[in-house]
């Protein structure tokens, strides 16, 4: 089977995806760009092994973004069993779309999840426009079948894949013993006896200001720990004006690092104003830790269940995400259970296992 597959920028999960996905058909992938300009250097150590990758040559729309009319060359390409579409809301990706429209040519659409507006306005019929049409769409979780439903789609055309960003041997057997987290903590510099993930990017729509304020209604032996990035003045100012000692900025991590800090905590928390997934979410389950995020995380929806992997708050409700947290360090609660059926939930979700979905369904609809 012959697969052209349409996105934006060689992100590394992406990039591990098309690799496994390669090894399963003859895979050409074109990126807009060869960079998301506010990503950090990790996201440019990628190579491209079993897929011939393109970097096409346009004009920045945005970070993550470009227009590339020469992607119509390779829509005229007959050759071709399947094109996949994943940057519809790109100018190259509308461009592509509207080219296919034109032309009869088939395509699917992808992306990683998505909350679906109110269907009504402008801007809201142009994204309809786009969206409509395909024959098929790779679907994460119930809310993403709401985007697309709301957006055109006709409902036995939706299917559904495990999206991750993680390979079989990334997930842990068992969630760390407490003899393994006493020697992480030791060695990460941890000196709270329970401790609280986040990580990302100190930027406004993560409100990891809300972590820390929920921080000030719990007990201070509880440490906070933020990975990511370099904390803006605004939330250092925070710290110093609620005398948080137990809340700590550690910096950007690489994988093989960052996966201590996840194994060495109790609990990993997200309080993003808004995910169309959380990868994060996949890879603190996959290290055997509890989740706490908000309804506006579609991988919480998908993969949380409320009391036994974690739970979902509302957004922007501190006194919710400090009762969770509260709730989950009672002695009643068993976290090492948690851990495991958080290690239960997230065990399909696979790079290996998200490829051979992918073949799967193109055998079967094409």
């Amino acid at each position: 089977m012959k697969v052209l597959f349409l996105t934006n920028i060689p992100s590394p999960y992406r990039v591990t995806f098309f690799n496994e996905l390669g090894k399963l058909c003859d895979l050409t992938v074109l990126f807009e760009k060869s960079k998301a300009d506010e990503r950090d250097a990790s996201w440019q150590r990628y190579h491209f092994v079993h897929f011939k990758g393109i970097i096409m040559q346009g004009k920045k729309a945005r970070d993550d973004a470009a227009f590339c009319p020469e992607v119509t060359r390779y829509l005229k390409d007959k050759s071709y069993d399947v094109i996949i579409c994943s940057n519809f809301s790109t100018p190259t990706g509308m461009w592509a779309i509207q080219y296919m429209k034109m032309h009869r040519i088939r395509y699917w659409i992808e992306s990683d999840g998505g909350f679906a507006g109110s269907g009504r306005g402008i801007k809201e019929r142009i994204k309809k426009h786009f969206i409509k049409g395909a024959v098929g769409y790779f679907s994460t979780a119930d809310e993403h079948d709401r985007y697309y439903l709301t957006y055109g789609a006709k409902k036995e055309r939706l299917v559904r894949y495990p999206f991750s960003s993680l390979n079989d041997t990334d997930i842990l057997d068992a969630p760390a013993s407490a003899e393994e987290k006493r020697a992480l903590r030791e060695e990460l510099g941890m000196s709270e006896e329970r401790v609280v993930l986040a990580i990302g990017r100190f930027i406004p729509w993560k409100r990891f200001d809300d972590l820390i304020r929920a921080a000030v209604k719990l007990p201070r032996d509880i440490g906070f720990y933020f990975v990511g990035g370099e904390p803006t003045e605004e939330y250092l100012a925070l710290v110093k004006e609620l005398g948080l000692a137990n809340v700590h900025f550690v910096g950007f991590k690489l994988k093989e690092e960052l996966k201590k800090y996840y194994r060495a905590s109790d609990l990993f928390v997200l309080p993003s104003k808004g995910e169309a997934w959380g990868l994060v979410i996949n890879e603190a389950m996959a290290c055997g830790v509890p989740v706490i995020a908000t309804d506006r995380c579609v991988g919480g929806l998908e993969l949380i269940r409320n009391g036994e992997n974690g739970y979902l708050t509302p957004v922007g409700d501190i006194d919710a995400l400090a009762d969770k947290i509260s709730l989950c360090f009672d002695p009643a609660t068993d976290l090492v259970k948690m851990g495991e059926e958080a290690l239960r939930a997230i065990r399909p979700y696979t790079i290996e296992q998200m490829a051979k979905r992918h073949i799967e369904i193109l055998e079967k609809k094409s």
